[in-house]
């Protein structure tokens, strides 16, 4: 199907709520699905902008044969995209005889309201805001290579490498094929917003996993080391599992679990590109997890990121421009669903840590669920004190709720999040002291930007793919 065609298909089936922009167009099979991606974004934004143009101009009432959908996506193109440069097919001279008339619509309606700029006519809720803004954050997969490795491929392939971040500045500054050291994690590159590595060789072979920030701090703070038994309550899609994997080194083991089989088939190719031996996936609800069966009697650890609204993610807020926070009943919902979920995690007898999360920026399934399940283990589980220097703390509506991290585009760079981390308040005799104390989290020393000898970058070069 060509390109606007399948971009009307697309938005049409976005505004009947039949699913996201981006899991609508890789169900397509477009081919190029950034092309496609980024028009029908482009569209959806203006589409109220679009809607009065195409009105005004009579569009719809000249071309009887000319759908609604594919009218707005032609329109953007002709008026506010690339002019039909190089393509537009038998669409193009259709267009091309109510140019004058649409232009002079577009015109008319700046002048009535005030403005100058295409962008301008947009409506605050859809003008690129912080979310837009947001970096592109890539973890180097230490399963597969390492970071002074990336870092020098890179190097060769014409990127500037920075060097290690020391604010929120030198990410906002990122322009160009440069490139940042993480301040916090060592094994996270930060490029700028829009850079598209999709394609890119180290992506597909699974040394890079395209992962933000704030959906790595989890496993990063749950910190099991080599060895221990962890539990992934609800894995899929695996960005988190193969984290857990990487800080295991695939030395000992991960129950991962989660009920949507095609989420969970999806997760097995994810894990093998990313060379995790160590995980064993089970297509099951966590909550008939019972704690009392032997073969999860090990497990100190506990990754609990459950199904939420999703309102703290970009891609949202970028597809769905001043989309609001969910209905009472949905929030209500999800949120007895988390709380019987960290609740029941909380059960399992050798557990010594467990990071609760959501990509949600609401306070009912957030605070209000970690406050009701600390009530509820009665004094045997407690919130650790985390990143004591991070910007963005809970809300304050329970003592200790400060222990809570929150992430936002406008004050972490990142997506909406929120994490709790809840230890053990005394360990088990029958656990030892040295196997559940989770290691200091530090930041290490930057890669040097120096080049280095040719030896060794011949030696990286070995263990990575070729440009």
């Amino acid at each position: 199907m060509a390109l606007y065609a399948t971009a009307a298909s697309v938005l049409a089936a976005v505004e009947s709520r039949q699913g996201s922009i981006k899991g609508l167009v890789y169900a397509s099979r477009f081919q190029n699905v950034k092309q496609l991606y980024a028009l029908v974004c482009e569209t959806q934004r203006y589409s109220a902008v679009l809607d009065a143009v195409i009105t005004s101009a009579g569009l719809l009432r000249a071309e009887k044969k000319l759908r609604p959908h594919l009218a707005k996506v032609l329109v953007y193109e002709l008026l506010l995209g690339r002019g039909f440069k190089g393509g537009g097919g038998r669409w193009k001279p259709l267009l091309k005889r109510h140019q004058a008339r649409l232009k002079a619509e577009l015109a008319r309606l700046k002048v009535h309201r005030g403005v100058s700029r295409n962008k301008d006519l947009l409506e605050v809720g859809c003008r690129p805001g912080p979310a837009s803004q947001v970096p592109r954050f890539v973890r180097v997969n230490t399963l597969k290579t390492s970071s002074d490795n990336v870092i020098d491929y890179f190097k060769r392939q014409g990127f500037s490498y920075q060097g290690r971040a020391s604010s929120l500045e030198d990410l906002r500054a990122l322009k160009g094929k440069c490139f940042l050291l993480d301040p916090l994690l060592p094994e996270l590159l930060v490029f700028p917003a829009q850079t598209d590595l999709h394609e890119h060789p180290l992506y597909q072979s699974g040394h890079l996993i395209l992962q933000d920030k704030a959906s790595c701090l989890p496993a990063m703070l749950l910190a099991p080391p080599p060895g221990s038994q962890v539990i992934d309550a609800c894995a899929a899609p695996g960005n988190k599992t193969s984290h857990l994997a990487a800080l295991l080194k695939n030395q000992g083991k991960i129950f991962a679990f989660d009920l949507d089989a095609k989420r969970l088939a999806s997760m097995a190719t994810l894990l093998a590109r990313a060379g995790v031996s160590c995980c064993q996936l089970a297509e099951e609800d966590f909550l008939a997890v019972s704690p009392s069966d032997q073969r999860y009697h090990q497990v100190q650890y506990i990754l609990l990121d459950p199904s939420c609204s999703g309102s703290g993610m970009v891609t949202r807020q970028l597809e769905e421009p001043g989309a609001g926070t969910p209905s009472k009943e949905r929030l209500h919902a999800l949120a007895g669903f988390q709380q019987r979920a960290l609740c029941h995690a909380l059960t399992f007898p050798s557990l010594q840590r467990l990071v609760y999360s959501t990509c949600s920026l609401c306070q009912e399934e957030n605070e209000d669920v970690v406050r009701d399940a600390l009530q509820q283990s009665a004094g045997t589980f407690r919130l650790a004190s985390v990143l004591p220097s991070w910007p963005h703390r809970g809300l304050s509506t329970f003592p200790g709720a400060e222990h809570c991290l929150r992430a936002s585009p406008e004050t972490t760079l990142t997506n909406g999040f929120f994490i709790a981390v809840l230890e053990r308040v005394e360990v088990p005799s029958s656990v030892s002291q040295a196997e559940t104390s989770a290691p200091e989290l530090t930041p290490s020393r930057a890669p040097k930007r120096k080049k280095r000898r040719r030896c060794k970058a011949a030696a990286a070069a070995s263990t990575l793919p070729y440009t």
